[in-house]
Parts: structure tokens; C-alpha cells; sequence
């Protein structure tokens, strides 16, 4: 006798498809076939592109493999509530999930704000337009100091009055260590509200991509291809004369940024060096301090030879003093008594007696 067709109702959703939740009868044809959740995939997917091999379902939150049969399974019932899954890549070394995270590894990685990336041409303009102190628009007054920084003046002054220069600015003592410039104003022209410059030869714009130089000795603020192209010992603007060392290189990169550290300090050591000297050829023709002269105390001439004073005795008083004069009371003006004739009492210390 012929076994009738098994058919019952489940119902399919599907969030990953959005496709509404529907019934579905199923119909096994064939009472000996062995209908599982794999021909279900192939019925779903007949009509589309999907392959069946990207598709998954579960039950209740539980994986439903291929195989598992839909008739005659104590866990699928009449009425049962089967969910569609897209399968996505990952899992298998190439970075996505494998399983193991913790849902707070996902918080964690997500609360965490990735920095913005910084656009590098506004790195470069902020650089070139903005006080390199405040980070704010450069406005006349502009000084710069000995490695190539602007700065507008009133910040950087402020900064020294109140001590609170950043690290990499502590080599800036004072006034002397700032050089005033002069920033040629491209005329009607602002950015941001900032002004613009430009070389006042050249017309070359101040913006980081052609090199300009300081001329330390009148602040005019020149385009390398401006003193390139004039060759001139004077400057172009206010044909003051300069040398090559008076140049001073704005923004440089490292290598010229150490070119001037170490001018710096070779500028430092001479000035040290020049003190010395100095110092040396005050102090007397031959290396010789200054010598006691006059006729004060009864000493005249020069007290000390510092010429022999590796070989001479120590000086005493007492073999200086005038010629009928008793030689420990002449060296009691130059020393202090002796030790032996102090006494201490209940009222003083120290205090020499037969003295009033």
C-alpha cells in the first residue's frame, strides 16, 4: 500500500534578505526521499541569483546544517519559524570574525574615535601663515628667530614675560635671539581671513612651495629664485649689502634646520672665546693680575709677584713693617688675635679680654 505525501506549514524570514516573514507548505513528493534543509535552499533560491552555498539557516538561534532532514525531526514542527542568513566572507585567517571576540572587544573598538587624517596642504599653509607660538594668523609685527620660525611678536613677547615658552623654544632668551621682518602683503588679497605674502620681486607666494630667506640684516623676506636670478650682494628691496651667512632660510627642512643649529653654536663658542681674551687682556701684559700698589699700611711698591709665586714665601706682615716698629703689633693691624688670648664668659664669647 502507497505511504500518502507528508506536507505541514513553516514560516521563512529573513533580515539579511529583507524579505517579510511568509508561509511556506512544504510537500515531500516522496516519502523515502530525505528532504533536508539543502533542497529547501535550492527551492528558496530557484528563482534568483543566490547561490545556495551563501545561504544558511537556524532555528531558534541554532545552526541548521544542510542535512538536517525538515520531515519527520522532532526539533522542525508544524508552524516552526525558519531564519535565512546571508554567509559572509571571513572568518578564515584573512581578518573577520572567527568566534573567539567578546562583544566587548567590539564596544571597545568602536568607542575608541580614530583621529582625523590631516590634510598635509593644510599642515604646510599652517606653517607658513600662522604663528608658530599661538598657531595663529601672522600679523605685522613678524620676527623670526635663528632656525627659520615665525612668530608673531606680541605672542612670542608675552611668552618670555611670562616664562612659559614651550621646550622646543627654550633656546629663544630675549630680544637679541629674534630677528624683525618684513612680510610683503599680497594687496586685497586675504585667505580665511588671514593675509597673504608673496616675494616682492618675484611675486612668488608665501605658502610653502618655493623657498624664501630672511636677510638678518634688514628683515626683508626674499624668494630663493629672486636672489638667484639677480646675483647681488646688496638687497633687492633696500639695497642694503649682505653676505651669505646673513641669509637665514624660513621653514627649512632638517638638514638646514641643523645647518643653522650648529652656525648657532659655533657663533656662541667665538663670543665665549672672545670673552676669554678679553678677560685675559685686562687682567695684564703678560698673564698678570692686577698687583697691589701704594704706600698703603706702610707697603709700597707691589706686594705680590705673581711672576714667582710658585717660589716665594708665603707674604707676611710682620717682615714689611717700618723700621722702628714693633713687628707683632704692626701685624695685629693685618690679623686677628690669636686664639690663646680669648676666653669665653657668661655674657659674650669669643671677646678678647684686656679689649673694651
Amino acid at each position: 500500500m502507497r505511504s500518502k505525501p507528508q506536507n505541514f506549514q513553516i514560516f521563512i524570514q529573513s533580515a539579511d534578505l529583507q524579505i517579510p516573514t511568509r508561509a511556506l507548505i512544504l510537500q515531500n513528493p516522496n516519502p523515502n526521499t530525505n528532504f533536508s534543509v539543502h533542497h529547501l535552499k535550492s527551492d528558496l533560491v530557484s528563482s534568483t541569483r543566490i547561490s545556495p552555498k551563501s545561504l544558511f539557516f537556524s532555528l531558534n538561534g541554532k545552526l541548521l546544517v544542510d542535512s538536517t532532514p525538515l520531515f519527520q525531526n522532532p526539533q522542525i514542527g508544524p508552524l516552526s519559524t525558519l531564519t535565512v542568513h546571508m554567509r559572509h566572507n571571513g572568518g578564515g585567517g584573512d581578518g573577520g570574525a572567527t568566534g573567539a571576540e567578546s562583544r566587548d572587544c567590539y564596544l571597545n573598538m568602536y568607542a575608541v574615535k580614530k583621529p582625523d587624517k590631516v590634510d598635509p596642504n593644510e599642515m604646510r599653509l599652517s606653517k607658513w601663515l600662522n604663528c608658530s607660538l599661538s598657531n595663529e594668523p601672522l600679523k605685522h609685527p613678524v620676527v623670526i628667530d635663528k632656525l627659520g620660525n615665525l612668530f608673531n611678536k606680541e605672542a612670542l613677547v608675552e611668552a618670555l614675560l611670562k616664562k612659559n615658552l614651550p621646550k622646543e623654544f627654550r633656546y629663544i632668551k630675549g630680544l637679541k635671539d629674534m630677528i624683525a621682518v618684513e612680510l610683503a602683503e599680497v594687496p586685497g588679497i586675504r585667505e580665511r581671513g588671514a593675509m597673504k605674502f608673496q616675494c616682492p620681486i618675484t611675486g612668488l607666494e608665501f605658502n610653502g612651495n618655493y623657498k624664501f630667506f630672511t636677510i638678518k640684516s634688514c628683515g626683508h623676506v626674499l624668494s630663493a629664485k629672486a636672489l638667484k636670478e639677480v646675483k647681488s650682494s646688496a638687497c633687492l628691496v633696500c639695497h642694503k649689502e649682505f653676505t651669505e651667512s646673513d641669509k637665514i632660510v624660513i621653514n627649512g627642512n632638517e638638514e638646514e634646520v641643523e645647518a643653522l643649529r650648529g652656525k648657532i653654536e659655533g657663533e656662541a663658542k667665538l663670543k665665549d672665546n672672545n670673552k676669554k681674551s678679553k678677560k685675559v687682556k685686562n687682567g695684564g701684559a703678560n698673564g698678570e693680575a692686577g698687583r697691589l700698589t701704594g704706600t698703603k699700611h706702610g707697603i709700597e711698591g707691589n706686594a705680590i709677584d705673581h711672576n714667582n709665586i710658585g717660589s716665594s714665601k708665603r707674604f707676611k706682615a710682620a717682615d714689611m713693617a717700618p723700621a722702628n716698629a714693633t713687628k707683632e703689633v704692626y701685624a695685629s693691624i693685618f690679623t686677628s688675635s690669636k686664639k690663646k688670648d680669648f676666653k669665653e664668659t657668661y655674657s659674650c664669647r669669643s671677646l678678647p679680654l684686656g679689649r673694651n
